[in-house]
């Protein structure tokens, strides 16, 4: 596959403990985006963060938070990235999503211990 140099990002903020079906929203977002050919997804766990509520998301020492901020950060041809938002729409019952323009510098396969489904790093 390849992604041509002028591409969008798109960045979806939303709760750990947010759920489609029964299923943790990173995930189902993640599959379907697989399902849908785009390039990539990268899910991020932040230590902290807050939204249109302003509570307070935090990791702490003593206190184990079970609704983190995540990040999934999707990269892709305009064209793809814009196919795909009415589907992320209807999995979205909240969160925060922004699209950007971004320079693809590189995108290539590389060596990984992939096993299956699923590898031990990501491929960049």
């Amino acid at each position: 596959m390849q992604l041509p140099p002028a591409a969008l990002l798109l960045r979806i903020f939303l709760g750990e403990s947010d759920r489609h079906d029964g299923q943790p929203l990173y995930e189902a977002l993640v599959l379907k985006a697989r399902e849908h050919g785009l390039a990539g997804a990268t899910v991020l766990r932040a230590l902290a963060g807050y939204g249109a509520t302003s509570r307070l998301h935090t990791a702490k020492i003593l206190r184990l938070s079970a609704d983190l901020p995540m990040v999934i950060e999707i990269v892709d041809a305009e064209e793809k990235i814009q196919a795909f938002l009415p589907i992320l729409e209807t999995l979205l019952d909240g969160g925060l999503v922004t699209l950007q323009p971004v320079s693809v510098i590189q995108y290539q396969h590389g060596r990984s211990s992939c096993s299956g489904e699923t590898c031990a790093r990501p491929d960049f």
